[in-house]
């Protein structure tokens, strides 16, 4: 996963209040039960010392949620609120979260909201009928980012019998014309693709509308296109199983993803460019060795790890931080420090079930370069 959203986090100044609250919206007493989770959430992070400013912030984004609209689709959602009372982070998650958190504490807990955010999978979605197509790309799962319609001529649209010496000419005409519709969705399809760096395009709808935009598919887009049965652009159309589907690509995709990260730093341990191990990735993270950091979903076993003022200042014990000149070091949770260090370095981030792990390690990594202390 490419985590370069998460720069302003760290950007804005600390202490951090983490959250992941519930907002499912779906209920004739959602608007009570969503403020009582929130409420709670906030008196969580009072507690914890968080100042008033910073609450109320999450008090107030948090009860958008009961404006409706988009916001009352959702099931769950994280925010990250910097010391300043600046909303840094505002995400959905998949689902109402597995594990609520109301976190105050001078490093974000990021850990709890990559495991739980909604698929960050680029995807285009084609409904397409004879005339043209709804044609949306969405980053996060089931939420378009960006819709469009593409229209073709209608005129000549119907093939119809009207006998005679016309007859062959109406017929040919209507092909023509569906063909140069579909075109135009073929290309703006490409140009969709090929801007968002789509994992996939699902297309839906009128069956011979979707093969012949098949047919006058880019190889970028045919190497990415799933068809469906169903779906329709009329009014009223239950676009459900549509988004459903989506749904499912994308989880697949996420799935792929992680078992991808397990076997890329197997073969690159064969060529002495992965490194498994807390105190190996550590190093790594120091010297921005790394290009992937691959984390296992539950790390809390692997205690804290000593930071400086910087990301890349990380180290398992005090003698390492002294030799970069950093005094005082504070002592953090290990995937906080971990992540800090990978965003900070540009490194892309993979969370993975533990149990997937090679060797059952909580965290490994795919270098981008080796030298003289990185083990063969």
């Amino acid at each position: 996963m490419d985590v370069s959203f998460l720069e302003p986090v760290f950007a804005a100044p600390g202490p951090y209040a983490t959250v992941c609250v519930d907002v499912t919206h779906t209920t004739e007493n959602a608007d009570a039960e969503v403020e009582l989770r929130v409420r709670a959430a906030c008196e969580q992070l009072g507690g914890q010392g968080a100042p008033e400013e910073v609450v109320e912030a999450v008090r107030s984004r948090l009860l958008q949620v009961n404006e409706g609209g988009q916001l009352a689709t959702l099931r769950g959602r994280a925010l990250i609120v910097a010391g300043d009372g600046r909303i840094v982070l505002d995400e959905v998650l998949a689902d109402a979260p597995r594990e609520p958190l109301a976190d105050w504490s001078p490093n974000p807990s990021l850990l709890p909201v990559l495991r739980q955010l909604a698929g960050r999978v680029p995807h285009v979605v084609v409904v397409a009928d004879r005339v043209g197509a709804d044609v949306s790309v969405a980053t996060l799962a089931g939420h378009p980012t960006d819709e469009d319609e593409v229209d073709g001529d209608t005129f000549h649209m119907r093939k119809v019998k009207v006998g005679g010496w016309a007859h062959n000419t109406y017929m040919h005409t209507a092909e023509n014309q569906w063909e140069e519709n579909a075109g135009r969705v073929a290309a703006e399809v490409d140009t969709l693709v090929k801007q968002y760096k789509a994992q996939f395009v699902l297309l839906a709808g009128d069956v011979r509308a979707k093969q012949l935009i098949t047919d006058k598919a880019t190889k970028e887009v045919s190497d990415v296109l799933v068809s469906m049965d169903g779906g329709g652009r009329a009014a009223g159309a239950d676009r459900e199983p549509i988004e459903q589907r989506a749904v499912e690509l994308v989880a697949e995709n996420e799935a792929h993803e992680q078992s991808g990260a397990v076997e890329r730093v197997q073969a690159a341990s064969a060529h002495g460019l992965a490194v498994t191990g807390t105190a190996l990735v550590v190093e790594a993270l120091r010297k921005a060795q790394v290009e992937e950091l691959v984390l296992a979903d539950d790390i809390t076993g692997e205690g804290d790890l000593l930071v400086g003022p910087e990301p890349l200042q990380l180290g398992v014990g005090a003698d390492e931080l002294r030799t970069l000149g950093v005094d005082g070091a504070e002592s953090v949770p290990a995937d906080r420090a971990l992540l800090r260090a990978a965003i900070g370095s540009s490194a892309r981030v993979v969370v993975v079930p533990r149990t997937a792990m090679p060797g059952d390690t909580p965290v490994a990594a795919v270098l981008r370069y080796t030298d003289d202390s990185t083990p063969s």
